[in-house]
């Protein structure tokens, strides 16, 4: 008998609503966002508020208590060294839940679950935005031309090259011509 037992079941066994608790978790605490249904964010929310309070004590006991509910060391690590602060000066209200509508397949309310106090992390530029410097154009000057270099002739040695045959042209469409496009399933055209 379930008397008096009020958690969010979520069509699990236990064991298996502990392991999706802890993930969800997880990848909350690691990503500061995640999208996921109205029921599991509800049933993880207390458990999130709970590891950021025990951040904000921030003693062996609770990096203990910590590692019991999460079960991984560096998600703990982070959330004592960069959760625990950021929210030291609030007493509670860590997460939000945001909703975004309907699932298409089964009608569930998906939600937004995130922290509320996030930290835009600076995309990593690539190597072409880097080398790419726009050049200070002063009035009095005018744009600058550079000059044209001449292209230089390479000599390429001279080796025997055998002759390849004359490629053949491969058919278009494959066994069944157009049919596969007939019957091609369309994918969330709404």
């Amino acid at each position: 008998m379930r008397h008096r037992k009020a958690k969010y079941r979520l069509n699990r066994s236990t064991s298996w609503r502990r392991s999706t608790l802890r993930s969800l978790a997880r990848n909350l605490l690691i990503h500061q966002s995640i999208k996921t249904t109205l029921h599991r964010a509800k049933a993880v929310q207390p458990m999130v508020e709970e590891l950021i309070s025990l951040a904000k004590a921030n003693t062996i006991v609770a990096k203990r208590e910590a590692f019991r509910l999460l079960g991984s060391h560096p998600v703990v690590a982070q959330i004592f060294k960069e959760l625990g602060p950021r929210f030291a000066q609030f007493k509670g209200g860590y997460t939000r839940i945001i909703q975004l509508g309907n699932r298409r397949g089964d009608d569930t309310r998906l939600v937004l679950l995130e922290l509320t106090q996030i930290v835009k992390k600076e995309r990593k530029k690539h190597k072409k935005e880097k080398e790419a410097k726009p050049e200070v154009i002063s009035k009095a000057e005018g744009p600058k031309e550079k000059p044209v270099e001449e292209k230089k002739e390479e000599r390429r040695p001279t080796v025997a090259v055998k002759e390849k045959p004359p490629i053949t042209k491969k058919p278009t469409k494959k066994f069944l011509g157009g049919l596969r496009s007939i019957f091609k399933k369309e994918r969330d055209s709404l």
